[in-house]
């Protein structure tokens, strides 16, 4: 009897063999997702002195993937409820595959950006349809939720190894080759996704309506641009207009949701309690990590003097000790209620990022990583515990609309965390410099110097040893000082958060 015959008979179906091996090709493009992450900050140094990006030019660099991500996450949820959710899935896979070979040989900071953005769009197809396919191939309420800690931790490991496979690949190739990881692994997912990878779509799905899929990406980009700009140059008309007119449409996107008979987002989802403070929760706990984690890759090689590999097995074990954490949340959330494990975890996270504003200099590496271990095991609970009460409470057939939801927080608090506290570190640091830089500097020297620390670094190299010294003091501090501000803001956001959690998710329980 099919799995989907059991569940309409009310018995709760087992998975097989090939279901557990389907979650293994599932894995894929997450790890692949967290390794090209975090080889990108890895990589933030090198890329500056070949490419010269400007300190805009990086952060969209970094973040104009996120962006993309979350503009079409809802339309691309949507399009596999539609279509089908394992092709979605694999057409995702393949346009992936190509984006990264083009993003590798980029020549200059405007290609690079336009071909992350493509790897955005690609992106969008990949993590909804993942999870909603875990959503229908797993029925059983602890298989499932083991099934996701899998999933969830596969994007651990791939944040553990990406570090160290980067310093790797950096000591002995270009920057450009941290791309072509993604080549192989899509390659695999298109071979084994077709055998082991069951096809499913909403039984009662219509078509997909354009309108709202345009308001959708329209109303988050224009958002997340206004925000990014103010945060970077402060409130300015452009950027007002751009996040009224991103919230305007926004509504008008609510309000046609409204009125359709089948609507792109089931506004209805969010009249469940659990499934909208989950939501919440990881849009806010992302937010509030992405900001600092921007910053810890650039600090180990730009102030701690690290090359690419020593500042990748500098956080090896931090990112280990961080997966076996993940392994453990299912054990320890059959004994604690959710509101009570999430906000004990989102409580640890904040005390990581507290730890972080200790950090000071070539000295602060151990502080460093005594942070990052606080802050990736604080926040296990509520991605894997708040991915699963997003997609375990609703109908399976929503499941692609539900997961859509859940990704959509979560890059979107990635996006707007690098955007906004990103900019603001990025702000702290050049205000710093234009009163701490020494004198004897050309005015495009101190404009190269303020604007990244990539860039600090290449003309300190230019500089005889007197003067390259004072400078590199001077950018030390200016960066420590970003560092600092960047993990307040995120700490008084995690610890909201954790408030958020311990009074609203009281009532909610993991269930089918």
């Amino acid at each position: 009897m099919m799995a989907s015959n059991l569940v309409e008979s009310g018995i709760t179906p087992r998975a097989s063999r090939r279901e557990w091996l389907g979650l293994a090709v599932l894995v894929l493009p997450t790890l692949l997702l967290a390794l090209d992450m975090t080889l990108l900050h890895l990589a933030a140094p090198h890329l500056s002195a070949d490419l010269q990006p400007s300190s805009a030019q990086l952060l969209w660099i970094l973040d104009i993937y996120g962006f993309m991500v979350a503009g079409f996450l809802i339309t691309m949820g949507t399009l596999g409820d539609r279509i089908g959710r394992r092709r979605v899935l694999l057409a995702g896979a393949l346009a992936f595959g190509l984006a990264s070979i083009a993003a590798a040989f980029s020549t200059s900071a405007g290609m690079l950006i336009v071909t992350r953005a493509l790897l955005g769009v690609a992106g969008a197809t990949l993590m909804p349809s993942t999870l909603s396919l875990i959503r229908n191939m797993f029925h059983d309420e602890r298989e499932r939720t083991l099934a996701i800690t899998v999933w969830m931790t596969g994007f651990i490991v791939g944040s553990a190894i990406g570090p160290l496979v980067g310093g790797i690949m950096l000591e002995f190739f270009w920057w450009g080759s941290l791309f072509l990881l993604g080549v192989p692994v899509m390659a695999l997912l298109l071979l084994a996704g077709p055998l082991l990878l069951p096809e499913c779509r909403e039984a009662q799905a219509g078509r997909l309506d354009i309108p709202s899929a345009l308001l959708s990406i329209a109303a988050l980009l224009l958002i997340i641009y206004g925000l990014k700009d103010s945060a970077r140059d402060g409130f300015n008309l452009l950027a007002s207009v751009a996040v009224l007119a991103g919230f305007a449409l926004a509504r008008v996107f609510v309000l046609r949701q409204q009125r359709l008979a089948d609507p792109m987002l089931d506004l209805a989802l969010f009249q469940r309690q659990s499934f909208t403070v989950s939501v919440a929760s990881m849009l806010l706990a992302i937010f509030a990590l992405s900001g600092a984690w921007l910053m810890i890759f650039q600090y180990l090689q730009g102030v701690a003097g690290l090359s690419a590999l020593d500042a990748g097995l500098v956080m090896l074990p931090a990112a280990a000790l961080q997966t076996a954490a993940s392994l453990l949340v299912p054990r320890i959330a059959r004994r604690l209620k959710p509101s009570v494990f999430v906000s004990l975890g989102l409580a640890m996270a904040t005390l990581g990022l507290l730890v972080l504003l200790l950090v000071h200099g070539r000295e602060g590496v151990l502080l460093m990583v005594l942070g990052t271990v606080l802050l990736g095991v604080g926040i296990m609970p509520v991605m894997i515990l708040g991915t699963d009460l997003v997609v375990g409470s609703v109908p399976a057939d929503k499941a692609g609309a539900a997961a859509a939801t859940s990704e959509t927080a979560t890059e979107l608090g990635m996006a707007l965390g690098i955007a906004v506290i990103g900019s603001i570190g990025a702000a702290i640091y050049r205000q710093h410099l234009s009163e701490a830089l020494p004198a004897g500097l050309t005015p495009a020297q101190v404009a190269v110097a303020s604007d990244t620390l990539g860039g600090a670094l290449g003309i300190i190299q230019q500089l005889p040893p007197a003067l390259g010294d004072a400078v590199l003091v001077a950018v030390q501090q200016g960066f420590a000082d970003a560092l600092h501000v960047n993990a307040l803001i995120g700490a008084l956001i995690m610890a909201s958060t954790a408030l958020l959690t311990a009074l609203y998710l009281r009532q909610a329980r993991l269930e089918n």
